[in-house]
Parts: structure tokens; sequence; C-alpha cells
């Protein structure tokens, strides 16, 4: 009589496992915190630069500007530490700093809406894919008055990161 091995079913490896139950956790944060702002935006003044923008338009008043230097920390979703975090936008363009981290980055706009501004951020020194600690990655800013709340996503070697932080105008 041959002999039969019992079927066995594929097994997720504890490490898959983990990874998705991260993914899944990360997605929700970033939706939690989109909740969180869109009511928020009702409850912050437009600061009074925003005003002298929007005058000369007629109609709707204009988008908070996200124009300036910011500065504040960042904390990453599974990390214990924040770390500090440099924005510069003007109308050459937009750069971060990450000094904790010895990281620079290049930010390419690629959308907005009344409330976000969307980008797209390069490393320019201390990338991951080249032995640095920073990856590349996607940015959503949100004016709030005084303050910009700032959410980041990207992935290091297939494992999504999750970054948030609110930011002051230097």
């Amino acid at each position: 009589m041959p002999m039969t091995s019992p079927k066995t079913s594929p097994q997720t490896s504890p490490m898959t496992a983990r990874a998705k139950v991260f993914c899944a956790c990360a997605a929700a944060l970033v939706l939690a915190m989109i909740a969180a702002i869109v009511p928020a935006t009702a409850q912050f003044p437009a600061a009074p630069d925003d005003a002298a923008a929007a005058k000369g338009k007629k109609g709707a008043a204009a988008a908070p500007t996200i124009n300036g230097n910011w500065a504040g920390e960042l904390t990453q979703v599974g990390s214990p530490t924040p770390y500090k975090f440099e924005l510069t936008i003007n109308a050459k363009g937009a750069e971060t700093k990450y000094p904790d981290l010895d990281c620079t980055g290049k930010l390419t706009r690629s959308g907005s809406s009344k409330t976000y501004t969307f980008f797209v951020e390069v490393i320019t020194k201390g990338s991951a894919d080249k032995g640095g600690r920073c990856p590349d990655g996607t940015m959503t800013l949100a004016r709030q008055g005084d303050n910009l709340a700032l959410g980041w996503f990207g992935t290091v070697q297939g494992t999504t990161v999750v970054a948030y932080g609110t930011l002051k105008k230097k």
C-alpha cells in the first residue's frame, strides 16, 4: 500500500502576520489622524498673514499659506523616541531636514485641496537605499493657525513606516 502524507495547509509565519498587523494599524492611524484634523480646522482661526493673503480675492477666501520655515518633532509609529524635523517651503521649492538622523530631502508638490497639501519626498542625503536612515516617502500637510500638522508614510524593505507631528513656524 502506498504511503501518503497528511495534507498540510500553508501557515503564515509570525513575521508576516506581524507585518500585516503593523500595516493595518498604520493605515488605521493615518485614517484616525485625518478624521481628527478635519474637525480641528474649525477650531483654529486663520493666522494674521493668512488674512492678508486672502485680501484681493473675490468670493471664497484663499487657503492658508504653508510657505515659511517650520520646525518640530516627528513621532514614528512603533518608535519610543521622536526626532527633530525642519521644513522649508518657498517659491523655489521645499526641503526637509532630519538633524537627529543626518538626512535631508527634497519635496515635490503633488497636489492640494482647500485644507491639505500633498508632497512626494526624495531623500538627497542619508537615503536608506544607500545605507542611511531615511527612506523616500509621501507627506500631507495641513495649516492650523500657527501650526502645521504633518503626516508621513513610506516603506523600507517592504515594511510600512508612518510618522506624524505638529510643526511651529520659526
